[in-house]
């Protein structure tokens, strides 16, 4: 039987690659002596942003701020070259841009031979996620480099009022990414983020290809949901483009860097008539639990 073959008759294989140097994948976050941990991606992630170093929009409201720093390897000393860098942020209202061609505030840039990036955009500030939630201002970042786990991250700022409420930024995994910013004499200040990339547990992305399609819920034949995959990662679909789910093994994916106590998984059951059946388990801030489960017909 060929691998390919062998692949697409198995319910989910996956490559090991362990980590090496200092940096642990701890199931939801990096730990090690260059730590750098994940966060949530968010609802407002676009694939595609321009590659732009200066995301500044001349004439609107905003502090301008740099942000800079390094891309490594695993072993926390050898740069990244050509790693892939997507940052987005809200504007000075606390809005994002989710839908215009401009991209404003999203830009896209290559680390250089020695590993370093920058970015000039502004501050972004807190806004109210609804539910009376307001979350602490902060970057978004994707990173991505050949043969290693893509990094979803987000960046606090010090000082921030609203951190210690917001149970993302609150985390203790999230302590070395509270950054301190430093002001300029132009009035502009800067915060400098290094990232340490790292090697874990990844999907064929043949098995990948499999689960991808439109699940319709068991109960409810009117509600759907359609999966994709991108960067070796497994995508929910939603109204700006999707939300991404890291393998965890046993079939099963999970929603990444959520607080404490609290979780989203997706385990897939392939069913002899080549029907895939998942299971979305959901436990959520305000202790309730959510299981529902869909089914993606074959053909």
């Amino acid at each position: 039987m060929s691998r390919r073959a062998f692949i697409r008759n198995t319910a989910l294989c996956a490559v090991a690659v362990s980590a090496h140097g200092f940096v642990r994948f701890e199931g939801d976050h990096f730990t090690g002596d260059c730590e750098t941990t994940s966060d949530i991606l968010g609802p407002f992630y676009r694939p595609g942003s321009p590659v732009r170093n200066s995301l500044v929009i001349e004439g609107e409201p905003g502090t301008r701020i740099e942000l800079s720093g390094m891309i490594r390897h695993s072993d926390c000393v050898k740069p990244c070259k050509n790693a892939k860098i997507e940052l987005w942020h809200c504007d000075g209202k606390g809005v994002y841009d989710n839908s215009s061609d401009a991209f404003r505030y999203r830009g896209t840039t290559y680390a250089d031979a020695q590993g370093k990036y920058a970015f000039q955009t502004i501050l972004p500030v807190p806004y109210d996620a609804g539910g009376g939630l307001i979350r602490p201002a902060h970057f978004h970042l994707m990173i991505t480099a050949e043969g290693f786990v893509p990094l979803v991250t987000q960046l606090y700022f010090s000082g921030d009022t609203h951190i210690q409420k917001d149970a993302y930024a609150a985390n203790p995994a999230a302590k070395n990414r509270i950054l301190k910013t430093e002001k300029r004499k132009d009035g502009s200040q800067k915060v400098t983020y290094h990232v340490s990339m790292s090697r874990t547990l990844q999907a064929e992305p043949a098995s990948l290809e499999r689960l991808t399609g439109v699940y319709v819920d068991e109960k409810d034949p009117a509600k759907t949901v359609e999966l994709f995959s991108k960067d070796h990662m497994l995508w929910v679909k939603n109204e700006v483009f999707g939300q991404h789910f890291e393998f965890r093994g046993n079939n099963t994916f999970e929603y990444p860097a959520l607080p404490p106590g609290f979780h989203t998984t997706l385990t897939f059951d392939i069913q002899q008539d080549g029907s895939v059946r998942m299971t979305m388990d959901n436990l959520d801030e305000r202790n309730i639990r959510e299981v529902t489960v869909a089914i993606k017909r074959p053909g």
